[in-house]
C-alpha cells in the first residue's frame, strides 16, 4: 500500500476519499490489536451526532502493522472519514502526540480533539454527550467514565476496585483529570500547550496523560466530568491476576510523584513539600487500606493505598515501573 511521509516519524498509511471538514477529530491509538480497533471503529461508525467528524487511527506497531491493515479498508471505502497513521516512534506518549499533530494539521477547522483507545467501546450518544458537556459547562477538556467490562460475570465485583473504578460519579466541573481514554480536547488548548504535548519520559511508564492534564490546568483551562459519555473498556484476565493489579498501584504512586514534582517545580522548597506528602500518605496508608478493607471485605482493595504510598516513596529512588514496556504482560 502507497503511504505519504508527513514528518520524519510519521506516515500516512490509507486515508478516506473526498475534502473532509469536521467539527471533531476522534483520535485512536492501536497497538498490536487487529480486532478490538475494528470493534472500536464500529462503535464510531453508529454515533448519534450531527456534529460532523474525522477520525485518526495512530498505529504504533509499524513493523507488522496488523491494527493499519485491519482498519484502512473502512477508510478507503469511505465507511469512516479521517485516516490512518503509522507512528513509528514506539510508545503510547508518542502515538498521541503524533495523532494530535495531525490533527491540528490536516483539519485546520477541527474545533476539538476526542481521543478513546483501542480496547474501548462508545457508546452511541458519547460524541455528542461530551461535545454538548464542553459547551454546557464552558470547559475546555472534559473527561468521561472508562466502563470495564470483564469477560467473566464473577468478575464483576472487580468494578470498584480504585484501579478500574472511574474518579467521579456525577456531571461537574473538576480540578483534575487522569487519564486520556476517554477525552474531549478543545483545539485551543493544544495549540496553547508546549511541544511534545505529552511528555515522553512517560512513554512506557504511562501518566503521561495525567502530566498533560495537570499543566493544562495550570494554564488556567477548565476541566470537566460528564457522566452521561462512557467509553466501555475490554479489561482481560491477566489485568485481574494478584501481581498485574500490584504494578499498577504502585504505578499510579510513582505517576502520582512525578507529576507533582512538575506542578510544584517552581515553587520554594517543592520538591521537599512533595517528599514531605509522599511520606505522609505512606505513613496514613495502612489506616486508609484497614478502612477500606472494612468496607468492601477486599484485600485487593484494602492493599491498593499502600501500593500507592510505597510507589510515592520509591520513585524518589529513581523506581519505575514502566508496565508498558513489555506489552505482551500488559
Amino acid at each position: 500500500m502507497t503511504t505519504a511521509q508527513t514528518g520524519a516519524n510519521v506516515e500516512i498509511f490509507a486515508r478516506s476519499p473526498g475534502v473532509l471538514e469536521p467539527e471533531i477529530v476522534v483520535t485512536v491509538p492501536t497497538f498490536r490489536r487487529p480486532r478490538q480497533i475494528l470493534e472500536t471503529l464500529q462503535s464510531l461508525i453508529q454515533q448519534r451526532t450531527t456534529r460532523p467528524f474525522a477520525v485518526i487511527v495512530m498505529e504504533n506497531e509499524t513493523n507488522g502493522g496488523e491494527g493499519a491493515h485491519a482498519a484502512a479498508p473502512l477508510f478507503q471505502d469511505g465507511s469512516i472519514d479521517g485516516l490512518v497513521l503509522l507512528a513509528h516512534d514506539r510508545g503510547n506518549c508518542c502515538a498521541y502526540n503524533a495523532g494530535f499533530e495531525t490533527a491540528l494539521a490536516e483539519f485546520p477547522g477541527a474545533r476539538a480533539i476526542a481521543i478513546i483507545d483501542d480496547d474501548e467501546l462508545a457508546d452511541p450518544d458519547w460524541l455528542e454527550e461530551m461535545a454538548a458537556c464542553a459547551d454546557r459547562l464552558a470547559a475546555d477538556i472534559v473527561g468521561g467514565p472508562q466502563i470495564p467490562i470483564f469477560a467473566d460475570p464473577e468478575h464483576e465485583a472487580w468494578r470498584t476496585h480504585p484501579v478500574f473504578s472511574p474518579p467521579y460519579e456525577r456531571t461537574q466541573k473538576v480540578e483534575a483529570l487522569y487519564s486520556s481514554g476517554n477525552l474531549y480536547i478543545r483545539r485551543g488548548v493544544l495549540e496553547a500547550m508546549p511541544k511534545p504535548y505529552l511528555d515522553l519520559k512517560f512513554n512506557f511508564l504511562g501518566g503521561g496523560d495525567s502530566d498533560f492534564l495537570s499543566r493544562a490546568r495550570q494554564k488556567g483551562f477548565q476541566l470537566a466530568w460528564c457522566a452521561e459519555a462512557p467509553v466501555r473498556e475490554t479489561v482481560p484476565s491477566r489485568r485481574l491476576e494478584a501481581d498485574w493489579i500490584r504494578a499498577r498501584s504502585l504505578r499510579n504512586g510513582v505517576i502520582s510523584t512525578l507529576v507533582e514534582k512538575k506542578k510544584r517545580a517552581g515553587e520554594r522548597a517543592g520538591n521537599l513539600k512533595v517528599i514531605a506528602k509522599s511520606l505522609a500518605l505512606l505513613c496514613l496508608s495502612p489506616l486508609r487500606g484497614l478502612r477500606r478493607y472494612i468496607a468492601t471485605r477486599s484485600c485487593s482493595i484494602g492493599m491498593y493505598p499502600i501500593y500507592v504510598g510505597l510507589g510515592r516513596v520509591l520513585a524518589e529512588f529513581g523506581y519505575m515501573n514502566e508496565q508498558y514496556r513489555e506489552p505482551e504482560k500488559n
